[in-house]
């Protein structure tokens, strides 16, 4: 059985993205670390999704839905560091701004959607989406006021889904998807 998770993408991050003419294409990898500088895509395996998000305005976007092909690094990733100046995957500098500069920097091959900034998550969904650690705990985000999300602080990380809303997210990019 297959997890979902969510990943927050920061102003910077989508800033680069849009700078670097990325919006309509579809990653082909993104970055999982080590370090806090860049989130750890622990528990993350092939099958799994990964819906990127972005706030801005208060309001969350997801920004692409992705699917783990492996976590190993390949050929089209370049050769691997051999000091820690050496960018970690020179293949992949087309999408470096997904966190290939981070500590540790690690491939992570998907198979996405295209980079979008016009997928709001409708305030009622927000309100109820729901996520569960490994002890089988649950938590909503915080700071939601009146469907907007006024602080960001709960999504910052990587963080899996309940079942539940890993199916309402993927009906919300499906149904944005068929509607272009």
């Amino acid at each position: 059985m297959s997890d979902a998770f969510t990943v927050l993408w920061t102003h910077d991050v989508c800033r680069a993205l849009r700078k670097a003419g990325r919006v309509g294409e579809r990653p082909p990898v993104a970055f999982s670390g080590v370090h806090s500088s860049l989130p750890a895509w622990t528990g993350a395996k092939a099958g799994d999704e990964v819906f990127g998000l972005h706030v801005n305005q208060r309001e969350v976007f997801v920004v692409s839905r992705m699917r783990v092909v492996d976590r190993e690094r390949r050929g089209c990733c370049g050769s691997a560091p051999a000091t820690w100046e050496d960018p970690a995957c020179p293949g992949h500098d087309d999408w470096s701004m997904l966190g290939a500069g981070g500590c540790g920097a690690e491939p992570v091959h998907v198979d996405a959607t295209p980079v979008r900034f016009d997928m709001p998550i409708p305030g009622e969904l927000l309100a109820r989406l729901t996520w569960r650690n490994r002890r089988g705990r649950t938590r909503r985000l915080k700071y939601v006021v009146d469907g907007r999300l006024e602080n960001s602080v709960s999504l910052q990380g990587f963080y899996r889904l309940t079942p539940e809303s890993a199916a309402e997210l993927a009906d919300l990019t499906a149904g944005a998807a068929s509607s272009r």
